[in-house]
């Protein structure tokens, strides 16, 4: 099956090799140059939309692919009737996408949940054809159905290979399909985004912040988004109470928030740039900018493999073996005390196959609501650094034991302010992350958020961030800052990914093409984008510090680098940096780093504690 998986992928890399090199963003193009470049944004976008094809593809053959292997487990586990109604019950109960559940067992059957209304009966007569051919020992798939709610269904129906005649029937909620491509439309950049108007928000030429008028998917590649009426400013001096009032008085402040030393003033009615000249006219402060919105980015002796028993690891995960990780883990598996924070749209905090690894986090959008996830990135993002592995429940992640700190920095759209992911750096920093992932990001540099991630790396912070999903070789940003660890993606071919950003400050790559992970309302979607590839970098960092707490954030990038594998162009280039992040090298470098001897005695202690968890469990 994982031959079938990877063959499903080689669309979107032959898809890559029709694409240039480089986007003519920054020259004025002739006739003819226009035309070509016309032609290579219309192949981009095909690449592109290959890639969504695929994500939509992958993530029904997960849904179809993880109930139907439940519905096994679960005929395999018990033979009583109240037994039956319990599971079908916690089932339903965790996976809220299955809205009907019939398990045929003659006079113990149990049925379950509600059938969707459908004016012609639809969804009855195929429950009624699933129950005949379950019966008869077969497997039942209907094909894809709107419900009078709008929502679209599936009817599965299981056998149970022990007892002739009984098995399982349930309709399937497929509207995560639809979800998954309107999140990776926006995601690759497919569509405008953010809209313009949704937070009073303008677009402008980052070099110059002229405003351009973002028209296409394919104009946010030269794009970045501020706050119309908002400025961030940094003052040379504290602000006296007298010196606030008066500031707020002169540009009819209708909000001002504070963090540390920086402020933001929001006008009922100057505009940023009209702040900006204020500012600096009369008060002379440190900088003055644009308030920037960032949005997702959404792709020695031999160690023995380890390999778990997670429901789609062997069949849908290809990235985890394409970067050793199964090797790696004969090395490390984590430890809890490693906090990795995932500043994103939150996470589903009780997600199946996230339980007990997330630790307290924190809602910026939102200060009274926990942070949970409303758009199901950041739920992807978790998946990949954390799953719970050998649990025999859906995906596996790249650690088996560090935890996760949710914050939520994105709304329910998919964007937030430079106010937000600085916030969110510094709440994570004080609150013991030790690893900070971003799958965000916006062309334009912003002092406010630099100060924030200079405060992170001086605290000893592994800051990792994804390039982008444009194609192009403009820097951007978190990931451009010279703190900040930067991921391209790849695809199963080892190939860049045809979305991938690229270019100098590009330090690794890891697998972003189509990856199987955690999705709200406790489902799995395999979504693309340098989002993906940056978590495993993430997870990788997290398990470096955990085999060897006395790395400093320096020498853990310094590991990821020279470990990787070189792909592309012999040394580091453009599209890979140095090249496929490896698991296992890099931990092999880690525990025997200059500072193996000195930290001996907690490699023991920490050894120790997993071979009692082992046997605990």
């Amino acid at each position: 099956m994982r031959t079938r998986w990877v063959g499903l992928l080689s669309v979107l890399a032959a898809a890559v090799l029709l694409l240039p090199q480089t986007r003519l963003l920054d020259t004025k193009p002739d006739g003819n140059s226009r035309e070509q470049q016309v032609r290579s944004e219309q192949q981009e976008q095909s690449a592109k939309l290959a890639a969504v094809d695929q994500d939509k593809e992958a993530t029904a053959m997960l849904c179809m692919t993880e109930c139907t292997k439940d519905f096994r487990r679960m005929m395999a586990q018990t033979t009583s009737g109240s037994s039956r109604a319990k599971m079908v019950d916690h089932m339903m109960s965790s996976h809220q996408h299955m809205h009907y559940v019939s398990w045929i067992a003659g006079s113990r059957s149990v049925h379950k949940g509600k059938l969707p209304p459908t004016k012609s009966g639809t969804a009855s007569s195929y429950v009624t054809a699933a129950a005949a051919r379950v019966k008869q020992g077969g497997k039942y798939e209907s094909p894809v159905f709107q419900g009078d709610d709008g929502s679209s269904y599936m009817v599965l129906g299981v056998p149970d290979q022990r007892s002739k005649g009984m098995g399982i029937v349930s309709v399937v909620m497929q509207d995560i399909v639809k979800q998954v491509e309107a999140h990776q439309r926006r995601n690759l950049r497919l569509v405008p985004y953010p809209h313009e108007g949704n937070y009073r928000i303008e677009s402008v030429d980052p070099n110059t912040n002229q405003d351009i008028h973002v028209q296409s998917g394919e104009d946010n590649g030269n794009a970045s988004h501020y706050h119309v009426k908002d400025v961030v400013v940094k003052f040379t001096q504290p602000l006296s109470k007298q010196d606030l009032n008066k500031i707020q008085y002169e540009i009819r402040a209708i909000s001002t928030r504070q963090l540390r030393d920086h402020y933001i003033f929001r006008s009922q009615d100057m505009d940023a740039r009209q702040l900006v000249d204020y500012f600096n006219e009369v008060w002379k402060p440190a900088y003055v900018e644009p308030h920037y919105l960032y949005m997702t980015n959404e792709t020695a002796q031999e160690q023995q493999a380890i390999v778990p028993n997670d429901l789609l690891y062997s069949e849908y995960q290809w990235n985890l073996p394409s970067i050793e990780t199964e090797k790696g883990w004969s090395r490390s598996k984590g430890n809890e005390q490693v906090i990795v924070a995932v500043l994103d749209t939150g996470v589903q905090q009780n997600h199946p196959d996230l339980q007990g690894k997330l630790v307290k986090g924190l809602n910026i959008v939102d200060s009274n609501a926990e942070p949970e996830d409303d758009v199901g990135h950041g739920t992807h993002v978790a998946g990949i650094i954390g799953a719970t592995v050998n649990n025999g429940e859906g995906v596996a992640g790249v650690s088996w034991y560090n935890k996760i700190m949710p914050i939520k920095v994105l709304d329910s759209s998919g964007a937030g302010s430079t106010y937000s992911v600085a916030q969110g750096i510094i709440w994570a920093v004080d609150n013991g992350a030790k690893v900070i992932n971003m799958s965000l990001g916006n062309y334009a540099q912003a002092e406010f958020l630099h100060d924030a991630i200079k405060y992170a790396y001086e605290r000893d912070v592994v800051l990792i961030a994804a390039s982008g999903n444009d194609n192009t070789e403009r820097p951007g940003y978190p990931a451009a800052y010279p703190e900040v660890f930067a991921v391209g993606a790849t695809d199963a071919k080892s190939k860049r990914a045809s979305f991938s950003n690229y270019g100098d400050y590009i330090d690794v790559a890891a697998p972003g093409a189509s990856i199987a992970s955690t999705y709200p309302g406790g489902q799995y979607a395999a979504l693309s984008g340098t989002s993906m590839a940056s978590p495993h970098v993430a997870a990788l960092a997290a398990l470096i510090r955990s085999a060897n707490p006395k790395l400093t954030n320096a020498e853990v990038m310094d590991i990821m680098r020279n470990s990787a594998v070189d792909l592309g162009t012999p040394g580091k280039d453009n599209d890979f940096g140095y090249g496929l992040i490896d698991v296992d090298r890099a931990l092999s470098a880690a525990t025997q780093s200059s500072t193996s001897l000195q930290n001996y005695p907690e490699q023991v202690k920490a050894r120790l504690n997993e071979i009692s968890r082992r046997y605990m469990n």
